[in-house]
């Protein structure tokens, strides 16, 4: 399976520097056996902060799960040096936020939630914990008396 990238698309209004902040940020995906091709159906997070042993003693990885259909063990990384922010400039644009190392486990869908910072594009203003649930977000800049805001949240994932 290898790695896969998650990319996002949003429309930026004078902010930049969306990114998942901290270790525990959790990263909600649907996830897909890639033996049988069984999906879930709960959303699962994914947060660096989180290593489970895999079999054998062959290292660790952020997930490791056992298939309730075919009982294979498959495991998931987040792949932490490839966390990048979605800045101004990639407004409007696909861009990888994240990569992860899949093997037997393939994400198939993402719900972005709350966990995301972000900072104004002209004052550096902090906005902490943003919410993306509804794939939009708004608040004030205090400093440049503008409103800023996060709209039309998507996302696809691509091989890498």
């Amino acid at each position: 399976m290898g790695r896969i990238g998650l990319q996002l698309r949003a429309t930026l209004e004078n902010i930049t520097r969306l990114r998942a902040e901290g270790e525990d940020f959790r990263w909600y995906l649907k996830l897909k056996c890639g033996n049988c091709g069984e999906v879930s159906e709960k959303w699962q997070y994914l947060r660096l902060m989180d290593s489970a042993p895999l079999k054998g003693g062959r290292g660790s990885a952020t997930m490791v799960q056992k298939c309730k259909l075919c009982s294979r063990e498959n495991s998931i990384d987040i792949l932490s040096q490839t966390i990048k922010p979605y800045n101004a400039e990639d407004s409007e644009k696909f861009k990888t936020i994240v990569e992860f190392e899949c093997r037997g486990l393939e994400p198939v869908d993402f719900q972005p939630q709350a966990g995301f910072a972000a900072e104004g594009a002209e004052s550096g203003t902090p906005f902490n914990d943003i919410n993306l649930l509804e794939k939009d977000w708004n608040d004030y800049d205090e400093k440049t008396k503008e409103s800023v805001g996060i709209y039309e949240v998507t996302h696809k994932f691509i091989k890498c």
